[in-house]
């Protein structure tokens, strides 16, 4: 997935950078029929578009840039963020209900709260694995460089 992008500033170590295109799935977001995806990003306020990188060498403010992100990371994150919670809720439902004697209801509540405690937990750890933040590390080149697909640039 690539989108471009112009450099607003370097601070130290970082570049900050602002999407100029939104790029996105289908390109049918606002027709009939589309799926108005766009709006999710809006649903807590108003989105971001200006976001920092790990500065790159020969990268100036005011340039055009690419940036890239492996095919299918994305992907990948939201279905194991998600998929994840889901999962676990209809598995801690079935469960609870499961081992309980008298009120199925009350088992199949408890254990659905397990599973999406058990969900949040996994999720606010997989972030600190260096093997999941390296999957969906983006990189930066030159707006004429080439990017290959898995999201690395030329070197």
């Amino acid at each position: 997935m690539e989108a471009f992008a112009r450099v607003q500033r370097i601070d130290n170590d970082r570049v900050w950078l602002k999407v100029l295109d939104a790029g996105g799935g289908c390109g049918r977001c606002h027709e009939p029929g589309g799926c108005r995806s766009v709006q999710i990003t809006q649903a807590f306020g108003l989105p971001r578009d200006e976001f920092a990188l790990p500065r790159k060498d020969g990268v100036g403010v005011g340039d055009r840039v690419r940036i890239a992100i492996a095919d299918g990371a994305p992907l990948r994150a939201a279905l194991l963020s998600y998929g994840l919670g889901a999962a676990l809720l209809l598995i801690g439902a079935a469960v609870g209900a499961g081992v309980t004697d008298g009120n199925a209801d009350l088992g199949a509540g408890a254990g659905a709260l397990g599973g999406l405690a058990l969900a949040v937990l996994f999720n606010r750890i997989l972030p600190r694995s260096r093997t999941w933040r390296a999957g969906l590390q983006m990189e930066i080149a030159p707006e004429t460089a080439c990017l290959h697909p898995d999201g690395k640039g030329s070197r």
